[in-house]
């Protein structure tokens, strides 16, 4: 297959990729069994001989099949175990390794699989089979594709082991394709399969993504990085070495054997960070990185005090991930210090075995089969990430919101919180009070209503800080807050608010559904009970419901129309029925804190004492309004019949939002001014907007939370006596 044409300079720089990995010849050249074999030492003699039958078994059935590369496809699955092996995997990954086309690409199917090479093996093929088109040009099918990969992962996560190697050896020849593609595939690579890298632990499958993704998605910028790290190598060696050397002798004089190395961060770690923190290369490059790997975890304590006394830490910049293991299982000791000649010093400490989990995440499961503690406990925290992916699946209202959920979930930057009991919780940054409860358990965070952070009561907002602890106060009551919508950032917190909201919602649809229908009913002295709904099924078949719950939950939604749903009713109730205006009907009583079913116009901004009237809108429920509303005066002469009467109950609940047009001379300070008059009345500000209409006079729009008509108007008389307020208005009424 001929490769598609490239512009000049990605042709040319895909020419100087290609050639690099042609230096490379455990990359570059052609992946054989016999090369495979080399790597598979690891293995028993019988495994080694499985994993040969496995590799016959593709062969044949990829034969005639060519890669665009021009080589046999063989040599695909051939180079993704060679990938695996190289982390040490286990027999049956390398076999569906090299299985893992077969089933797309030939007659070949699960079941026989299963039969020649085993179930295990035969269920990661298909497990991976499944994720061949993971992500599509559709949005949505991407999502679907992914749900489909944190189900295949929740059977075995070597699935995704497989997946990625897949990846990558396809990003390894992405110069063959077209453009268009190769830059499709990079997004996809540095959007999730690098991230999953990450949260998986794979350190060198995931710097070898972004690597990859970076050169073929920004070829220049990746090619000017390059250039400018291989000048600044050059003038920073021989003070590398130097720091290096000074290290090595500290700890050799207090007996602690360690191989120290000099780190460098790769190109797309420099470029992201010049991005996100507006900095220049050389401010980024400044950085001396080096990494000390130690025998014993109390050897790693011991080398800490040692470069402590040797340069000065910089407070605050210490992190102990070896008390505190990354959500990935990942362990070791980070310090920052001032080195010799000022220069700053990034410094890693870690052991051996830490250093073999933190380059191979989950893999270190199957390299290092000893029943350790402290490498199984990283195997358990991938697996508890994919349960938790799971748990979003379920949770989530439609595939587009578990991406939403997954991208946040791959991105996280932890921060650390004790619990009552002094239990350590792991949440990213920005996490508040909410996510904390969510953490916990789902039904805490439904039913909290206040926190303590460091034994004081805090808003549920705050974001919490590492070393704080968190006190969660909850009542049976409670139920959640559409507003937490708007600072939880955990997407285990936002999955579970939105399916209790939609769990509410449906709850209150039904109740208000079920108040319109009996008002609309009621000038035919008809109520719901009186209705025999065994004879009315095929009135549910017209208006599109299965139970009279949906009929309820549509008229409460707003989806259907109460009047003409007891008009359908009553004609087939009663063959002898003359329609009647039922339309009219009572005034719907609102009490405030109704939930989500009512809402409240934001043009005029009724409040309790005002005149009002409502009507219904589809998805919104019930919109209150002022009676001499503009829109609702609009409305009224476009359909009089769905404007249906409404009054304030006898005692009314929480507060609510309307708005004043406050014309002022303008001076320093009249704002604060305002906003504390308000807040001086037991109001709240919800929003200030100020419109400058000359050089004397400002128009402010105030948005305030009043409880009803009289506390109103005390605010109002409030801000007339400010010598500033030259008139003041209500808007919308």
């Amino acid at each position: 297959m001929t490769s598609p044409r490239l512009n000049p300079t990605s042709q040319s720089y895909f020419v100087g990729q290609l050639a690099e990995y042609a230096r490379r010849p455990d990359i570059a050249a052609p992946a054989t069994i016999s090369s495979l074999k080399r790597r598979l030492k690891y293995l028993t003699e019988e495994q080694i001989k499985q994993v040969v039958r496995a590799h016959e078994y593709a062969a044949k059935a990829h034969e005639g099949q060519t890669r665009r590369t021009g080589h046999p496809y063989i040599t695909h699955p051939t180079a993704v175990a060679h990938i695996l092996a190289e982390m040490r995997m286990d027999h049956q990954t390398l076999m569906a390794a090299l299985l893992h086309d077969v089933i797309e690409d030939s007659d070949v199917n699960k079941t026989t699989l299963g039969e020649r090479f085993g179930k295990p093996v035969a269920e990661i093929v298909d497990g991976v089979s499944k994720l061949g088109n993971i992500f599509a040009s559709r949005a949505e099918a991407q999502a679907e594709n992914f749900q489909k990969m944190a189900l295949a992962m929740a059977k075995d996560i070597r699935v995704i082991m497989v997946k990625m190697a897949d990846r990558l050896h396809n990003m390894r020849t992405i110069g063959v394709m077209s453009d268009q593609q190769r830059k499709r595939t990079a997004r996809e690579t540095l959007d999730f399969y690098a991230p999953i890298a990450n949260r998986l632990g794979i350190h060198t499958m995931k710097i070898e993504l972004e690597e990859l993704g970076f050169k073929a998605l920004y070829p220049l910028r990746a090619d000017r990085i390059a250039r400018a790290v291989k000048s600044a190598r050059g003038n920073r060696k021989e003070l590398m070495e130097e720091i290096s050397a000074t290290i090595t002798a500290a700890l050799n004089r207090e007996g602690i054997s360690a191989s120290v190395l000099s780190r460098e961060k790769n190109p797309f770690s420099i470029y992201r960070k010049m991005k996100a923190q507006q900095k220049s290369f050389a401010e980024i490059m400044d950085v001396f990185g080096f990494r000390i790997v130690v025998d014993q975890v109390d050897a790693c304590y011991r080398t800490l005090g040692v470069v402590h006394n040797l340069f000065k830490p910089v407070a605050g910049r210490f992190k102990d991930y070896i008390a505190i293991p990354k959500a990935n299982g990942y362990q070791s000791l980070h310090t920052s210090l001032f080195g010799m000649h000022g220069v700053p010093i990034e410094v890693q400490i870690r052991t051996r075995q830490m250093e073999a989990v933190a380059e191979n995440g989950i893999a270190g499961h199957w390299l290092y089969k000893s029943g350790d503690d402290e490498l199984d406990a990283g195997h358990r925290r991938a697996r508890q990430w994919v349960q938790d992916l799971l748990e979003l699946q379920r949770q989530a209202g439609n595939p587009l919101e578990f991406i939403e959920s997954l991208k946040l979930d791959l991105f996280p930057d932890e921060v650390y919180v004790f619990t009552p009991d002094g239990e350590i919780m792991e949440l990213p940054k920005g996490a508040c009070p909410v996510d904390f409860a969510y953490m916990v358990h789902t039904d805490i965070g439904n039913r909290c209503v206040a926190c303590r952070v460091d034994r004081d009561l805090a808003p549920l907002s705050q974001q919490l800080q590492s070393g704080q602890s968190v006190e969660i106060i909850t009542s049976d009551d409670a139920r959640p807050n559409p507003d937490w919508l708007t600072f939880t950032v955990t997407s285990r917190a936002r999955s579970a608010i939105r399916l209790a909201l939609k769990h509410q919602q449906g709850s209150e649809a039904i109740a208000f559904g079920r108040k319109l229908l009996n008002r609309a009913l009621g000038n035919a002295n008809i109520s719901i009970n009186d209705l025999d709904f065994r004879r009315l099924r095929r009135v549910f078949t017209e208006l599109g419901v299965r139970k009279l719950d949906e009929l309820l939950a549509a008229i409460g939604n707003g989806n259907l129309m109460a009047y003409v749903a007891a008009q359908k009713l009553l004609a087939a109730d009663n063959p002898d029925y003359e329609s009647v205006a039922v339309e009219g009907g009572g005034p719907v009583a609102i009490r405030g804190g109704e939930g989500l079913i009512i809402n409240y116009g934001r043009c005029c901004g009724p409040v309790p004492g005002d005149q009002i009237v409502g009507h219904m809108t589809p998805g919104k429920g019930f919109v209150v309004h002022i009676e001499t509303c503009p829109n609702i005066n609009e409305r009224r002469k476009r359909a009089s019949h769905e404007i249906i009467p409404a009054r304030w109950t006898t005692k009314t609940e929480g507060e609510f939002i309307t708005t004043l047009r406050v014309n002022v001379s303008r001076r320093k300070g009249i704002l604060a001014e305002i906003a504390s008059e308000v807040t001086a009345t037991d109001a709240g500000v919800e929003n200030i907007n100020v419109e400058e209409r000359n050089a004397q006079v400002s128009t402010m729009v105030i948005g305030i939370m009043v409880k009803n008509r009289s506390h109103l108007a005390r605010v109002m008389r409030r801000l007339r006596n400010v010598g500033a307020v030259i008139n003041i208005a209500r808007m919308g009424s």
